[in-house]
């Protein structure tokens, strides 16, 4: 008598099968704890007139400085990772004003995207331009937030350095990490002109702005100037020329500052360029996260439906060419 044989199962409902079990396996995945690197900034954004310079580009037009340190920033912001804190304020005159301490970046988003895009020129409450000491200023805000420091600025002086040079820094070098980042062209242009109302009204003329620093002691060959006395006119007697009412980023001043300070001088390029220089400049903080691993067994069970679905198709085409070729 002969043994039956024991009929083996269809290739599809194996396949379907195991689809069904990985699709339960997705749904009943677990969370796996992991740990990933975030950053702690705090952004200082110069906001006094050099910053409204139209230097920058976009779809070919002019755009100025302070609009293209915001674009950047939002974009860098919306690159950091999840567990990343972004701070904000400003720097006008000779400080810097905190506007708000960092805030996570992807639960805050809007609200930080936002407060970036209002940046105004408007909020300087004064026309001077103290920059070495705004970004002093604004490593004694970094400090006690635990924050590594963006400043951006083109490092225009207004007035002048005087001969003795930019105030030294009395902190630690090093103690604040973080970028200084020079803003606009290396070819001077006009700097736009306001009137109270915030119209624009043309640019500076040389006239409208201090050419030379006169506090402290004149300049060495200064007794060489025209009219040269040395109690009564020891800068000379005729008024200083110069080119102070035109705006390039002083790079050399900017770098000098971050030597004396700790930071790392870069130029403003685009929002990839600016977060790799955080990644070079910055402590990375590790923050715990949680992976996910539904995709692995959902992906599995999608590939097999996927290949039943592709071996069905090519089956049946094999079925149609055989009936044609023994067709009468």
């Amino acid at each position: 008598m002969p043994v039956p044989r024991r009929r083996l199962p269809d290739p599809r409902t194996l396949g379907l099968a195991a689809a069904f079990v990985l699709a339960v396996a997705a749904l009943l995945a677990p969370r796996l704890p992991t740990r990933g690197t975030a950053w702690h900034l705090l952004a200082i954004v110069d906001v006094t007139g050099s910053m409204n310079v139209r230097d920058y580009s976009r779809d070919g037009r002019p755009v100025s400085r302070l609009d293209t340190v915001k674009r950047t920033l939002r974009d860098m912001a919306s690159r950091l990772p999840c567990g990343s804190r972004l701070g904000l304020g400003i720097f006008t005159e000779r400080r810097s004003f905190l506007l708000f301490e960092p805030v996570e970046v992807c639960a805050d988003f809007a609200p930080l995207d936002g407060a970036i895009a209002a940046l105004d020129w408007r909020m300087a409450w004064e026309g001077d331009s103290y920059v070495a000491s705004g970004l002093y200023s604004a490593i004694a805000l970094a400090a006690p937030l635990g924050a590594e420091l963006l400043f951006f600025t083109d490092g225009q002086e207004a007035p002048p350095l005087p001969a003795s040079g930019a105030p030294r820094f009395d902190g630690e070098a090093g103690a604040v990490r973080g970028l200084l980042v020079g803003v606009g062209g290396t070819t001077p242009a006009p700097i736009p002109k306001f009137d109270r109302d915030g119209r624009e009204t043309g640019f500076y003329a040389m006239t409208d702005v201090p050419q030379e620093n006169r506090h402290g002691l004149p300049p060495a060959g200064s007794e060489v100037r025209e009219g040269w006395h040395p109690r009564n006119a020891p800068w000379g007697a005729n008024e200083p020329s110069g080119e102070e009412h035109l705006s390039a980023v002083r790079t050399s001043h900017l770098e000098a500052l971050a030597a004396a300070t700790g930071l790392t001088y870069v130029p403003l390029a685009d929002a990839a360029a600016l977060a790799a220089g955080v990644e070079s400049a910055a402590r990375p903080h590790p923050v715990p996260g949680v992976m996910d691993s539904a995709p692995v067994p959902a992906g599995l069970a999608l590939l097999v439906l996927c290949g039943l679905f592709t071996s069905q198709a090519l089956a049946a085409r094999r079925f149609r060419s055989t009936e044609k070729r023994t067709a009468p």
